[in-house]
Formats: C-alpha cells, sequence, structure tokens
C-alpha cells in the first residue's frame, strides 16, 4: 500500500509540475494595415495576458497607446479613430478549446474561444495560434484578421483614400511559469 502512495504520489507531482499557469507583461502586437499603394505596421511591446494550463483560461489585454507606428502623427490619428481616451484597452477573455501537451516540445496547433473587446465592442470570438513549450516558458504565436466595421470603427480617410477595413493582427509572447514573475 506504500508504494501505491509514493506512486501516485510521483504522479500527481508530475502532472502539477506541468498544471501551472503562465504570464507575461512584455509580449509583442503588430497590426498591419493598407491604403491605396501604400501599407504600415504599429507594434507594441506591451501585450500582457496569462494562460492557465488547469483551467484553460486565455486572458489578454494591450494598451491601445503604446502602439507606434513610427510617424507620430499617424499615432496621434490611430489613436483618435480608437478613441483611446475612452476605450484604451484591446481585451481577450476565454478559453482553450483545443488539447495541448505540455509535454511536448514541439509547436501546437490550439484554439481559444471566447470575447475579443475594442472600441468599447465586445465580440464573441475564435482565434487559432500555436503554443510552444520551452526550457524558458511557452511560447505563444497567432495571428488574424480584424475587421473595423465589426467594432464600429470608422476607418480614417484623407481625401478619397481610407485605411482598409481588414487590420491584420498578430502577436508573439513567451509567457513564464507565473511563480517566477
Amino acid at each position: 500500500m506504500r508504494i501505491l502512495s509514493i506512486i501516485l504520489f510521483s504522479l500527481a507531482a508530475s502532472v502539477n509540475a506541468y498544471s501551472q499557469a503562465y504570464y507575461t507583461e512584455s509580449g509583442t502586437a503588430i497590426f498591419h494595415s493598407e491604403v491605396p499603394l501604400h501599407t504600415f505596421s504599429g507594434t507594441s511591446n506591451y501585450l500582457t495576458g496569462k494562460i492557465d494550463l488547469d483551467t484553460k483560461i486565455v486572458d489578454f489585454y494591450l494598451d491601445l497607446t503604446t502602439l507606434d507606428t513610427g510617424i507620430a502623427k499617424r499615432d496621434r490619428d490611430m489613436r483618435e479613430t480608437l478613441e483611446t481616451d475612452q476605450f484604451p484597452f484591446a481585451e481577450f477573455y476565454g478559453k482553450m478549446i483545443s488539447p495541448f501537451d505540455p509535454n511536448l516540445q514541439t509547436p501546437q496547433d490550439v484554439t481559444v474561444q471566447g470575447a475579443f473587446k475594442i472600441h468599447g465592442v465586445s465580440k464573441d470570438t475564435t482565434y487559432k495560434g500555436t503554443l510552444t513549450m520551452t526550457d524558458d516558458g511557452l511560447l505563444l504565436e497567432a495571428s488574424w484578421v480584424l475587421l473595423l466595421k465589426d467594432y464600429d470603427i470608422v476607418p480614417p480617410s484623407l481625401l478619397f483614400v481610407k485605411v482598409d477595413q481588414e487590420q491584420k493582427i498578430e502577436i508573439n509572447a513567451m509567457l513564464k511559469p507565473l511563480e517566477d514573475n
């Protein structure tokens, strides 16, 4: 009986070694936008979030005022369009709905489902990405297309030239085990 208890304790300990939360405050978020004959991107290295492998909770937010396109006037115009004084954050809260094996150190396709909120509008969404367990933590990579009209965002325009409705979004983050933060 004592041997069985030791085996069960060892199994529980090995499962708990991977049953933990991962966190970052320095993930990268990039958007790619187009106007006729021109493309531009905005980047922030302040994506903050957590993935809990026990509960499958995925929780991320970005302070939109930290996005930088490299041109101050364009940044001001973008903040005005997004009304960041009133709606400063983009947020996602949901759950991982696909399996993830923390024992594998290869990229694994994952799907999350939840609510994405920007510009005061929240929509139920499903996103796909990859998670990779590494020696440093949990690497997250994802990309999707965001339609401005879905979030009541009116694209800025100059004369007859309008910013495209489709914004390509990328996120990359190395999440560290929560107890290391």
